[in-house]
């Protein structure tokens, strides 16, 4: 019988090797895994082919003793599935103990997204004349412009970009191409990023690698790094909370759609391979509508 480490590294190569999914995907997934063996180990089902119903059951119910969302039960859960369903097909198990079991994520959590004031107030705590504010700021511009991922944004290289057209090529979830248009403010922050930013930075360090935004050192930027970077510029605006990279990804479509761009044209852009998953940015701009007409409309304000 194979142990559970061996379960978890086969599994780990057909995500990785047969799905291509991304690092931070696969990662996501062994998270899941990790937290539900360490829960068998501790109620006494040491192997994850000897797991039944009721342990999955049992489980989600530790889940939601937690106080976990019902969002990530959900994804647990999917995690879950997706593993058995693998190693039923591989023949490593006779039942997958998650196939009956429904869970109904009655929760809807709309993206967050920034409005006008906060974006301003961002891009300005970013502005500076040291290399890396450079950067920091052709991050903002992009991340805006384009809706891509941090992870995309991560593996963007110079061959990347055509400057002339105004477009890059994006390598998305399992390794879909494709092409995502930028403006001119992007263009004006990459060039004088590339010039001001990234090229002193590789000449001091020695690196000739081809990776688009580098740390302080010139090697590549992790997804990380990004993170910190977003966070340290949002202490800088003075407003509360965390720059989720994931907001300004959410802020661009939101503005795409109040434009009036149709859903078709954002679900390309976002690298969506379901239509599903970019129509919830539509209950976002529902809300937007609603603040708007209770607020100006002179027969929807509340009487006071």
């Amino acid at each position: 019988m194979k142990t559970n480490q061996n379960l978890l590294e086969s599994f780990v190569h057909y995500l990785s090797i047969e799905r291509r999914y991304s690092e931070e995907t696969v990662k996501a997934y062994l998270q899941d895994l990790k937290k539900f063996e360490l829960f068998l180990k501790e109620s006494g089902t040491a192997s994850f082919v000897e797991v039944r119903l009721f342990d999955v059951r049992t489980f989600l119910s530790f889940l939601d003793e937690e106080e976990l969302s019902r969002n990530t039960i959900s994804r647990i859960l999917s995690s879950l599935r997706g593993f058995y369903g693998y190693l039923l097909r591989e023949k490593m198990i006779t039942e997958n103990p998650v196939s009956s079991i429904t869970f109904k994520n009655r929760s809807l959590r709309l993206p967050k997204y920034l409005y006008d004031e906060e974006l301003e107030k961002i891009f300005e705590a970013a502005k500076g004349i040291e290399p890396l504010d450079y950067r920091n700021i052709a991050i903002l511009e992009l991340l805006y412009a384009t809706g891509i991922r941090v992870s995309e944004c991560r593996n963007i290289t110079l061959e990347d970009i055509d400057f002339t057209l105004g477009v890059i090529l994006i390598i998305g979830k399992g390794n879909k191409e494709r092409y995502v248009p930028f403006g001119h403010f992007a263009l004006e922050a990459m060039e004088q990023y590339l010039q001001k930013g990234r090229e002193p930075i590789m000449m001091k360090y020695h690196k000739t690698h081809s990776t688009l935004f580098v740390n302080r050192l010139g090697d590549p930027l992790t997804t990380s790094g990004m993170e910190h970077i977003l966070n340290t510029i949002m202490k800088k605006t003075g407003m509360t909370g965390n720059l989720h990279p994931h907001m300004m990804r959410h802020t661009f479509a939101t503005d795409m759609l109040n434009g009036g761009a149709d859903m078709r044209t954002v679900q390309e852009l976002l690298g969506h391979s379901s239509l599903s998953s970019t129509q919830i940015y539509t209950h976002v701009t529902k809300d937007v509508l609603q603040k708007n007409y209770r607020a100006y409309h002179p027969r929807a304000k509340r009487k006071k």
